[in-house]
């Protein structure tokens, strides 16, 4: 007789308490005891979180990432969120690869990129000085609101270049035209 409540609960269950007694288990009352039980109780280390080595068997939005070339410059078109996980082991992997078929000049087109965590912020570094390493320029298009936001705060506006037009992103890696 388990009563509706307020309190969003994952993972609940009846159980005694006196049944179990984890550390990864905490019992929470929905409105009413009976006797020596809760009605439910959430199994925290069975559902992981940012902190748990469990792998996610679902991602909740993927990072897809497209590949076109525009005079002699790579896009990368990025859609979803940049956090830690696969999302940016799939950033480093795109970047990486293009760097060893020798394409040198990267823009990461960041329009439909709507979350990135300091995670991300540390791979689109780690992506900045590998190309640089390399011999190459990388720069970023068209930034959400919340990335500009993010690069803002953390000051990493000054290292970036930053274009808001594709145009001038891509005639922008032109000796010529820069000046």
């Amino acid at each position: 007789m388990l009563q509706s409540s307020s309190i969003p609960v994952r993972r609940a269950r009846a159980l005694k308490i006196t049944q179990r007694t984890d550390i990864g288990l905490a019992a929470v009352a929905l409105g009413a005891w009976y006797g020596n039980s809760v009605l439910a109780a959430i199994d925290l280390l069975s559902a992981p979180n940012y902190h748990s080595r469990q792998q996610r068997t679902k991602r909740l939005m993927p990072l897809d990432i497209g590949t076109r070339e525009v005079s002699h410059v790579t896009i990368l078109d990025l859609r979803g969120r940049i956090v830690l996980g696969e999302e940016i082991d799939d950033l480093r992997l795109a970047v990486r690869n293009l760097i060893e078929e020798g394409k040198k000049k990267i823009i990461l087109n960041l329009a439909e990129v709507d979350y990135i965590d300091s995670s991300g912020v540390g791979e689109l570094v780690g992506c900045f000085t590998a190309v640089r390493k390399a011999g190459g320029e990388l720069k970023l298009l068209n930034l959400t609101r919340k990335v500009h936001d993010v690069l803002h705060i953390t000051k990493l506006y000054t290292v970036f270049d930053i274009r808001d037009d594709e145009f001038h992103a891509v005639k922008s890696f032109d000796y010529f035209f820069a000046k």
